[in-house]
């Protein structure tokens, strides 16, 4: 094969494997679990059954699918989605003796409990790696909310597990009770699920 044909494959060849590579990256997907606020899983856990929350992050072209599944919860209970700043907990499932507020917090779905004690929703927005918010008129630089969790929406479902405390805003009305579920950060970088490219460190952050 002469010279100029053999580079020219070359060149198609390795183009090939940078759409496939782009492809990939495009397709990859971010399995992981939320874990519970042990202080209240009375109240949403159904007798005899184990509560848990799964979610899968799809990757996209233009944004992100976050597919959340619920099972063992007690009947007709609701809840809030959001994306966090912060988790309330250590990587070893701890409470973090240091936490103080989930930090910036965005609003991103109303979760239903069905009969058979399961829940499913789907959200489609920028997730992976990217997630994040800003107001220059309070001086917050971009933030990016790397933790999933969510919330009672009825505080009074949370009371008998001794939720007293006033409400939360982690709702549309701004009058939800407690964290049920969330996740923890990685115990290398600190980060949250949603971060699937942390830079090398320390400290860690995030590859955008």
């Amino acid at each position: 094969m002469p010279i100029s044909m053999r580079k020219s494959a070359v060149v198609i060849a390795l183009a090939a494997l940078a759409a496939l590579a782009s492809e990939g990256a495009l397709a990859a997907t971010a399995n992981f679990r939320l874990f519970p606020n042990k202080p209240f899983k009375a109240c949403f856990e159904q007798a005899g059954q184990t509560a848990r929350a799964t979610a899968r992050v799809t990757r996209g072209t233009l944004n992100d699918t976050l597919v959340l599944n619920l099972s063992g919860f007690k009947p007709g209970l609701d809840f809030d989605l959001f994306t966090v700043e912060k988790s309330n907990q250590l990587a070893n499932g701890s409470p973090d003796p240091s936490f103080t507020s989930f930090g910036l917090a965005w609003y991103q779905s109303d979760v239903h409990v069905g009969a058979d004690g399961t829940g499913s929703v789907t959200i489609r927005t920028i997730l992976l790696d990217q997630i994040f918010g800003f107001d220059p008129l309070v001086s917050l630089p971009p933030t990016n909310t790397f933790h999933v969790g969510f919330w009672f929406n009825r505080p009074g479902d949370a009371q008998p597990c001794g939720f007293n405390g006033p409400p939360t805003p982690f709702n549309g009305e701004h009058h939800a009770g407690p964290v049920a579920f969330i996740t923890r950060p990685d115990a290398t970088t600190g980060l949250g699920p949603l971060c699937t490219n942390p830079t090398s460190g320390p400290p860690f952050s995030c590859n955008p």
